[in-house]
């Protein structure tokens, strides 16, 4: 549909909600497809880099993890640009076709052993792709949560990007449980069964670019794209106009990025290589603590929308700044599945002040027409920086003996972002969304 013609369709609540519903599905394929590669890496880190201890390996395959980090920040710009310049609908649906090329190519890569090199090389080319599309889909879904939703539960709405993102880590995790659990031996798993989640995700990829292409755009967008084409292609010139959001961005994101990468992605590991659990009683913890995690966003986000956006966010600095050490010391020391289940999501629960609302506080910065590109490439910079690179300093810490410093690096981290969150206004009494 034109822009044009999707001017003329009003934006009725059931519309509202199944735009809402199709891109958040979309948004958990592509997250699903991120997560598969670091909660499987354990399993397939040694048919692409032989060499070398547990450590290492993890080592070497956190290293490509950040890789696919580094080029979020060309996929926030590119993907960005195309959504603020020719409709969020056709960013999105973009996104996740090329999520599905790159996990299509993990899936198919023959290991080390069969063609050398050429194996890591390729996980490369694969992780760089997926890291462009989901660099591309952050911004341009908060952009596109964050406009549909009404300015009332604008909090409540756009929260489900992050639950659709916690959705599809946990879509991970109970692939890998299934795998572990019920379908696959241990063997088989280090053997060839790590390929078929990077399957799974190739295929579901398709069916949510089947349902965005069905999403109405945004009214937002509609009512600036006229004279956006008019201005012309001035982007760049225009993100210029507003340093200080961009650097609020990149601020807000420093300690939350870390934070968030910690409890997550990288807590799994945590659990076997530093508490000495057994993978899959780290993969049980870690999942059950995220679905816990993931229904804590929408009560987050809701509570902003009656609080503010800034009074929740400094909850997590000053939580995440003073909690963080003591937490991950008892999570080193955890010996029951219920101590870290329990300490994990304590952890969680901190970090929801963040991951709750950051979206929208985002995307409340920016206007209309820059909107997209504002919050992803900041973002993505960011992300890039900090959290793509949260495992491999994590790891690069232990293997000098010295974990404990990196306890003290995500502390500092959300204290940084603590300060951002003091000096920055509340963005839901000074929006820039149009009111829907």
């Amino acid at each position: 549909m034109s822009v044009a013609a999707a001017a003329s369709v009003p934006l009725t609540p059931v519309r509202r909600l199944l735009s809402i519903f199709s891109g958040s599905v979309g948004n958990l394929v592509e997250w699903y497809d991120w997560y598969v590669y670091s909660s499987f890496s354990i399993y397939f880190a040694r048919s692409f880099f032989p060499k070398g201890d547990l450590t290492a390996q993890l080592l070497n395959s956190a290293a490509v993890f950040a890789l696919g980090f580094l080029v979020r920040p060309l996929g926030g710009w590119l993907l960005g640009w195309f959504a603020d310049r020719h409709g969020r609908k056709a960013a999105l649906t973009s996104s996740v076709l090329l999520m599905c090329g790159g996990s299509l190519l993990v899936a198919v890569i023959p290991t080390y052993a069969t063609i050398g090199l050429a194996a890591p090389v390729l996980l490369v080319i694969a992780r760089l792709l997926q890291g462009v599309s989901v660099g591309g889909e952050y911004g341009t879904s908060a952009t596109y949560l964050s406009e549909v939703a009404t300015a009332q539960r604008r909090g409540f709405y756009s929260s489900f990007q992050y639950v659709t993102l916690i959705m599809g880590q946990l879509l991970a995790l109970a692939v890998l449980v299934l795998l572990q659990q019920v379908f696959l031996t241990e063997d088989q798993l280090y053997a060839w069964g790590w390929r078929i989640p990077f399957v799974i995700g190739a295929l579901c990829a398709v069916v949510a670019a089947l349902l965005r292409r069905g999403m109405d755009e945004s009214e937002a967008f509609v009512s600036v794209a006229a004279a956006r084409r008019e201005r012309g292609n001035h982007l760049v010139k225009l993100l210029a106009n507003y340093p200080r959001e961009v650097l609020t961005v990149i601020g807000l994101t420093m300690g939350g990025t870390v934070c968030f990468y910690t409890f997550t992605t990288y807590a799994q590991k945590f659990l076997v290589n530093t508490a000495g659990f057994s993978n899959a009683v780290a993969t049980g913890v870690s999942a059950l603590s995220l679905f816990v995690y993931m229904c804590l966003q929408p009560l987050v986000g809701l509570i902003s929308d009656y609080v503010g956006r800034r009074p929740v966010l400094l909850s997590f600095g000053v939580l995440g700044t003073l909690a963080t050490v003591p937490l991950m010391t008892a999570l080193g020391s955890a010996t029951t599945f219920g101590q870290a289940f329990v300490l994990i999501v304590l952890a969680l629960v901190v970090v929801s002040g963040y991951t709750a609302v950051n979206a929208v506080v985002k995307a409340e910065l920016f206007p209309t027409e820059v909107r997209a590109l504002g919050v992803g490439f900041p973002y993505a910079v960011a992300v890039a920086v900090f959290g793509g690179t949260t495992e491999y300093v994590a790891l690069q810490a232990k293997a000098a003996g010295h974990e404990v410093w990196f306890y003290w690096y995500v502390s500092g981290c959300a204290a940084i972002s603590f300060l951002v969150y003091l000096w920055m206004p509340d963005t839901k009494r000074h929006s820039r969304i149009p009111s829907g």
